[in-house]
C-alpha cells in the first residue's frame, strides 16, 4: 500500500469531506454550502474576466480582492491575506505559527488534526462541556498556540466575543498565535476582525465558501497584524505565489462589495435555521442552538447512524460522524425553505416508522 510513499504520506490521515453526488438526485443538506445563489455581479465579474487576459498569471498579492476586503472591514491592506479558500490559509497559518503543542477541541473541524500531522506538529485536544461549549479556563494553560472555529463546527455553539478576546490576551501574554476560525460567523457570532489592532496575534480567517454563496470558486481571507500576514506570505511563496486565480480574485472582489446581497439571502438561512429547529424539538429532537448555517441535532429513539442511513435512503443527505460524544447526533445544513420541509416530513416519517416496529 505504501511502496513510494515517504514516511510523512503513510502516516497521514486525510480530511474526509462530505459526499458529493453524481449519480442520483438528492436534497443535499451535508456540506454547509449556501442554499442561495450567489450575487449577480458575482456572476458578472468573472464572466467579465474570462477574456484573453487568461493568458497572464494573476496578481500574487491580490491587491484589489485585499483592497476591497479592507475597505469593508475597516482595516489596513496589509492585514489582509487572500487564499484560495479558507483551508488554504488555516494550512498556511499551522505551518507559519506552530511548533509546540497546540490546543483546540476535541470535537471541532476535523481539518485542524490533518493540519497539525501534516506538519509534525504536536496537538493536545481539550474536552467540550457536557453541553457541547467550550469553556475557555480550560485552554488558559501553557501551550504552543490555541485554534478555536468560532462558531464551531459540528456543533453549530458560538463563544461571545468577550471569552475569544481572552483567549487572545492569553495567547498573546505567552507569544503564541491564537487563530480564530470565522468560517461560520456571517450566521450568528461576534466576530472578532475589529480587535485585529489590539490583538497582534490573533489570526481571524473567513471564507466565501458559506456566506457569499462561493463554495464552488475556492477563495478566503485572513485578518491580522503585518507581521502574521508577512508569515502567512513566506509560506505561501515557498509552495505557490499564485493560488487565487483570476476569476476567483474577480468574483471575490465583487463578493465583498456587495454585503448588501448576501445580508439578505443570510438573514433568510437564519430564519429557516430556527423556524426548522423549533420544528424539530417538537418531534422530540435535541437541537443545540446554532449560530451557523446548520444544525446539530440528536434524533429521539434512534441512532445518529441509523437516523442518517434513512435519510439517505429517502433521498435526503446529512452528515453523521462516528465519533465518541457525538454518533448519535447528525449535522443538516440549512437549505430553501421547500428543502427544509420536505426534510422535516422525512423526519416526521422516520420516527412515526420507528414508533409503529415498537
Amino acid at each position: 500500500m505504501g511502496l513510494y510513499w515517504n514516511k510523512r504520506t503513510e502516516t497521514l490521515s486525510p480530511y474526509v469531506p462530505g459526499e458529493q453526488p453524481k449519480d442520483r438526485r438528492f436534497i443535499k443538506l451535508n456540506t454547509n454550502e449556501n442554499p442561495y445563489p450567489p450575487s449577480p455581479l458575482v456572476i458578472k465579474a468573472i464572466q467579465n474576466a474570462a477574456d484573453n487576459n487568461l493568458r497572464l498569471y494573476p496578481d500574487p498579492e491580490c491587491t484589489k480582492l485585499r483592497e476591497a476586503i479592507a475597505e469593508r472591514y475597516g482595516v489596513k491592506p496589509e492585514q489582509v491575506f487572500a487564499g484560495n479558500g479558507s483551508d488554504e490559509i488555516l494550512a498556511f497559518a499551522f505551518g507559519a505559527f506552530y511548533e509546540k503543542t497546540i490546543l483546540f477541541p476535541d470535537i471541532t473541524y476535523s481539518f485542524y488534526p490533518v493540519y497539525a500531522d501534516l506538519w509534525d506538529i504536536p496537538y493536545s485536544m481539550v474536552p467540550l462541556c457536557g453541553d457541547f461549549s467550550v469553556n475557555i479556563k480550560n485552554f488558559k494553560i501553557p501551550s504552543g498556540g490555541i485554534v478555536i472555529s468560532n462558531p464551531n463546527a459540528p456543533t453549530g455553539l458560538a463563544l461571545p466575543l468577550d471569552d475569544i478576546l481572552s483567549l487572545a490576551e492569553f495567547t498573546g501574554k505567552i507569544n503564541k498565535v491564537f487563530i480564530v476560525d470565522e468560517a461560520y460567523a456571517a450566521f450568528g457570532a461576534q466576530s472578532a476582525v475589529t480587535k485585529i489592532n489590539e490583538y497582534p496575534n490573533m489570526l481571524v480567517v473567513h471564507t466565501l465558501s458559506k456566506s457569499a454563496s462561493l463554495a464552488g470558486l475556492r477563495a478566503g481571507f485572513a485578518f491580522g497584524s503585518e507581521r502574521l500576514i508577512e508569515g502567512l506570505r513566506r509560506i505561501r511563496d515557498s509552495f505557490n505565489s499564485y493560488t487565487v486565480d483570476r476569476l476567483a480574485l474577480a468574483g471575490a472582489e465583487a463578493a465583498v462589495k456587495d454585503e448588501a446581497y448576501y445580508n439578505v439571502i443570510n438573514k433568510n438561512v437564519i430564519a429557516t435555521r430556527d423556524r426548522v429547529s423549533e420544528s424539530l424539538k417538537l418531534m422530540g429532537f435535541l437541537v443545540l442552538p446554532s449560530s451557523a448555517n446548520f444544525i446539530f441535532i440528536k434524533p429521539p429513539g434512534i441512532g445518529g447512524g441509523e437516523f442518517f442511513l434513512k435519510l439517505r435512503e429517502k433521498g435526503i443527505l446529512v452528515r453523521h460522524f462516528n465519533k465518541e460524544k457525538i454518533a448519535d447526533f447528525i449535522r443538516v445544513s440549512i437549505g430553501l425553505n421547500e428543502e427544509m420541509d420536505t426534510f422535516l416530513n422525512v423526519c416526521k416519517n422516520i420516527l412515526g416508522e420507528k414508533n409503529e416496529n415498537h
